[in-house]
Order: structure tokens, then sequence, then C-alpha cells
């Protein structure tokens, strides 16, 4: 193909997922839940595909299925435009496609638009996107005169190239669902993390929200781990930068655990730790779901006094990031698992909020 730069070959698979035979409803009662008879590899009607955001996560979430990832054909020209291709039928297929939107976030959302118009065209049966970091959900309402709420504008995308349903992981704000005029399954990684910090066993612990905002998020943390919460009062005087103003509870001689859904630049996370330690914590950690570590957020970590910093694989460390987790400062757990189960969930149409009971 003439122009093309570089090429990008999604793994091939046969996806033959669990053989699924639905029983026909009787008229006037509800449709029964699918039954597994057999592995999903088995099952033919039932396909994971995977852009190039995450292929590791991707083909973690195979792994725990039983099935391989989709085979198809990722490639761009020399001026950068996206060309992919199905290497493998769908007609018929509920197929779910695997990929965040994270840095280069624009690059990213564009390859996963035009993956679903693909699909789509392709007469896939079902298609089902699962975006474990939803990029441009920061903007989700009119906070100053004259700007974009582009995360409504990016859930219209996602509807308009075809999608028909969305899994979402730990979104900025649980309302950007409302935006969706189709079926969202939100899931949190909270499951994952609590069990983490429940084997690490930290003593005298209590939770911090880092702003008003992720309050709820916090509570439900400190809930599980049975530790009391606290909050710290800040003020953002500009994009990408905040003032630390004061912590709300008692944190002397405490080990603090500040809870978020997003590491960005790391400003509010390394001035939440300075203000804590202040007010006579003795120890800081830190978990988010999304390490977006953009800027200079690997230096502000590196410089700080926080123990260690607990994201998940819903984005990829970036290089200078997998140093400090090298260094034992960063610790990443899987969510493949999780959304591993959802997914199945999703498919066999299962309850899925069971996977939190």
């Amino acid at each position: 193909m003439k122009g093309e730069s570089s090429v990008l070959t999604v793994p091939a698979s046969q996806q033959e997922v669990g053989s699924i035979t639905p029983e026909q409803a009787a008229p006037g009662k509800p449709k029964p839940e699918r039954k597994r008879s057999g592995r999903l590899s088995e099952d033919k009607r039932f396909k994971i595909f995977a852009g190039s955001a995450n292929r590791k996560l991707a083909e973690d979430i195979c792994t725990h299925v039983g099935v391989t990832l989709g085979e198809s054909k990722l490639q761009r020209f020399a001026d950068g435009e996206i060309y992919f291709q199905l290497l493998e039928n769908v007609r018929g297929v509920d197929v779910f496609i695997v990929q965040p939107t994270c840095y280069p976030v624009d690059q990213h959302l564009v390859e996963l638009l035009i993956m679903i118009d693909a699909l789509k065209r392709a007469s896939a049966g079902r298609i089902t996107v699962v975006v474990p970091y939803y990029g441009y959900a920061r903007q989700d309402r009119k906070d100053r005169p004259r700007v974009a709420i582009s995360s409504k504008l990016v859930a219209d995308l996602l509807t308009t190239a075809g999608a028909n349903r969305a899994l979402f992981m730990d979104l900025h704000a649980a309302q950007i669902q409302g935006f969706f005029n189709i079926p969202v399954d939100h899931m949190f990684a909270s499951p994952v993390m609590v069990s983490y910090f429940r084997e690490l066993n930290l003593p005298d612990l209590t939770v911090v929200s880092p702003d008003a905002g992720g309050v709820e998020r916090a509570r439900f943390f400190a809930t599980k781990m049975q530790a009391p919460l606290a909050i710290v009062d800040k003020r953002r005087t500009d994009l990408n930068v905040t003032e630390v103003m004061n912590v709300i509870g008692d944190v002397q001689g405490r080990t603090c655990l500040i809870i978020d859904d997003i590491i960005d630049t790391a400003g509010t996370l390394v001035k939440t730790a300075a203000a804590l330690l202040e007010a006579g914590a003795v120890k800081v950690y830190a978990a988010a779901s999304h390490p977006v570590l953009s800027g200079p957020a690997i230096e502000r970590i590196s410089n700080s006094k926080i123990q260690e910093v607990i994201v998940t694989d819903s984005i990829p460390l970036r290089e200078d990031a997998q140093k400090l987790e090298r260094q034992g400062r960063i610790k990443v757990l899987s969510v493949a698992g999780l959304l591993g189960a959802t997914i199945e969930s999703i498919h066999m149409e299962t309850s899925v909020s069971s996977l939190f009971s």
C-alpha cells in the first residue's frame, strides 16, 4: 500500500468462544439468561479485538476469558492516516473492542472510531467498546463561559460510529454515563485495590480524598477498609495547577492513603501528600486507577515523600514511569480479570453488579 510508514498487525486469533444456545422465551415471558454450555473458546459468536493503545491489557483479558485476540491489520500512511482491516469473519458476532483513549488521546480515539466503523460495515451482531480509560472525561460540564463539553462529544462520536454498548472503568464523573443513549456498564477498580491494601495491612490507616469531588470514591474505599476518612480542601488556580489549602479530619500519627481516579501531572497528589505530612501524618501512600503521568509527574513523584503509588494497567506505563516501578515507587495492579469477568457477564447476559457483591 503506497505511503505506509509503519505497520501494526493485531495478533491473529481464531476466536472461538464459548458456544451458547439460548432458548427461545415463550411469548409474554422474560428472556432467560444465557447458560454456558462450554468454554467461551468454543463460542464462534464471541470475539475480542484490540487497537494499539494497550495491547498487553487486551491480551491479558483474552487469557482470563480463554480466547485469542481477534485477527486484524492496523496500518498508518506516511501522513498519519489510519488504515484498519478485519482479517476474520464477524458477521452476527458479539464483538468487544479493547481500546483506552490514553496518550496520544486523539490518535487512539480516531483509531477506535475507525475500528467500530469497520465492524459495523462487516455486519457484527453487537459492538461493545471496552474503554478502561475514557479520555476527555474531565471536560464534563460548562465550568467557564464558552467552553466545550468534550466528554459528551466523545460519547456522541462513539455512538454515531456504531457502538451498541460501552464498558468503562472509573469514569472521572459517573454522570458521563448519561451522555450515552446506549447501555453503559461502569466498573470500578476498587475491588482490586482493596484486596491489595488488605494484604498490605497498613497500621492506623486513614483514607484521604484529595478534593471534595472525590469524597464518594474515598468514602467507599474507607468503608471497605474500615478506616476513617479525611478530605483535603484545594483550590484550582489554573488548568493542571492546584493549591492545597487545608486538611479536614485528624491525620496526626496516621498512615494516609490518598484515593483518586487519575494521576495526570501529579500536582494535586504531591501537594496533598505534603499537606498531610505537615498535618502530622506518619506515612503517605497513593492509589489511582489511571496512571496518565504526563508532563512533570514522574519527577514530582520521585521528589515527593510518598511511599508508594499504586495504579492499574488501564493505561500502559510510560518508559520513565517504568523506572519508578522497578525502584518500587510505583506498583501496577492488573484489572484484566475484572474486565474479563465483566465482558463474560455482558456476553452471557448475566448480572454485572454481582461481580461487586
